[in-house]
C-alpha cells in the first residue's frame, strides 16, 4: 500500500522533510542557546560590582572593549580637537543631543569623548567650549555603536558637524587621524565650569548582557522554529494518509466512474433545428419547411400549375 513512497514525486517530498526538520530543530536550538546566554550574562552582571566603581585604568589596558571592560573607568591624556554633535539622543525622557569631542593622545590616535548632553535641537545650538591645552580625562568606557544601538541615526543626510553614530568606522572618515575603536562618557561635569550646562551621559550596559526585548525575541524565534518542524511533520503524515487511502479505494474498486459530461443547454437546444435543417429538402434559404410553394417559382407555369 505504501509503495507510492518510492515514486519520484514522493522521493522529492521525503527529501524535503528529511532536510527541513533537522534544520528547524537546529535553528530553534541555536536561538534557545542565545536566550540562555543572555540570561546567564544578565545574572553575572547583577552579581558583579558596578563597573564604574572600580579603579580607573589606562585606556590601552582596557582595550578591546568587551562585556567585562565595558563601563570600566578609563583614563587618557591629550588635547581636544574636532567637535561633533550627535542629535536624536534622549536623556530622562527628553530629546536632545550629545556633545562629542575628539581627544588626540600622544599616540596620535584620537579618543571620542562625550562631554555631556544638552536638550533641544543640535542645529545652530550653542555648545560650551572644550578645555584648551593638555587634559586628562576619566570616563566610562563604551564600545563603538552599531546600527542596532539605541538612538543611532543611520539615514544620513545630517548637517556638517553632526554624526549619527559614535563609531570609529564613521568618525575616521571625518577626521585626518586614526580613531580608537571605543569611546568614553564623562560621569561628571568638567572642572572649571566649562561643561556645567551639560548633563553627564550615563554609561549603557554592554549589548547582549541584559534581558531586553531582543532576548525575548530569541525565545520567540525558538518557539517558531519548533512549530515549523512540527508543521512539516504533520503535513507529511497527512499527505501520506491521503495517498494511502486513495490507493486502498482504487484496490477495492470504490473509486466511482467519472460520469459522462452532460450536453450543454445551448448545444441541446441548437441541435434540433440544425438536425432538421440537415434532413430538410432543398428550399429557399430561411424559408420554413412546411411553407407553401411560391407560385412564381420556375417550377410553375403561368397558370400556377406545377410542372411535372
Amino acid at each position: 500500500m505504501y509503495r507510492f513512497l518510492l515514486t519520484p514525486r514522493w522521493w522529492g517530498i521525503n527529501l524535503f522533510v528529511v532536510l527541513a526538520i533537522p534544520f528547524c530543530v537546529f535553528m530553534g536550538t541555536w536561538q534557545l542557546g542565545r536566550f540562555e546566554d543572555r540570561v546567564q550574562s544578565h545574572e553575572q552582571a547583577e552579581k558583579a560590582p558596578d563597573p564604574s566603581t572600580r579603579a580607573a585604568e589606562p585606556l590601552d589596558a582596557l582595550l578591546p572593549v568587551d562585556k567585562v571592560t565595558s563601563g570600566r573607568p578609563a583614563t587618557a591624556t591629550g588635547t581636544y580637537a574636532d567637535q561633533f554633535l550627535v542629535p536624536g539622543r534622549k536623556l530622562d525622557d527628553r530629546q536632545g543631543f550629545y556633545v562629542l569631542n575628539m581627544l588626540r593622545t600622544d599616540s596620535g590616535k584620537a579618543l571620542p569623548v562625550v562631554r555631556g548632553w544638552l536638550p533641544g535641537s543640535a542645529t545652530d545650538a550653542r555648545v560650551p567650549a572644550a578645555p584648551k591645552g593638555e587634559v586628562t580625562v576619566t570616563g566610562d568606557l563604551q564600545a563603538s555603536e552599531n546600527t542596532h544601538s539605541d538612538g543611532v541615526n543611520v539615514r544620513g543626510g545630517l548637517p556638517s558637524g553632526q554624526v549619527g553614530m559614535i563609531s570609529a568606522a564613521t568618525l575616521v572618515n571625518l577626521v585626518p587621524y586614526d580613531v580608537y575603536d571605543a569611546w568614553v562618557t564623562l560621569p561628571e561635569a568638567e572642572a572649571g565650569g566649562t561643561g556645567g550646562a551639560m548633563k553627564p551621559v550615563p554609561a549603557a550596559a554592554p549589548e547582549g548582557s541584559g534581558l531586553d526585548l531582543k532576548a525575548f525575541q530569541n525565545l520567540g524565534y525558538t518557539g517558531e522554529w519548533f512549530v515549523f518542524a512540527a508543521f512539516v511533520l504533520f503535513m507529511w503524515f497527512r499527505l501520506v494518509r491521503r495517498e494511502a487511502e486513495a490507493e486502498r479505494d482504487i484496490a477495492l474498486g470504490l473509486v466511482p466512474e467519472e460520469p459522462a459530461a452532460p450536453a450543454t443547454a445551448g448545444a441541446s437546444e441548437g441541435a434540433g433545428p440544425a438536425a432538421e435543417g440537415a434532413e430538410a429538402p432543398d428550399t429557399a434559404e430561411g424559408a420554413p419547411k412546411d411553407a407553401p410553394e411560391d407560385p412564381s417559382s420556375p417550377d410553375y407555369d403561368v397558370a400556377s400549375t406545377p410542372v411535372r
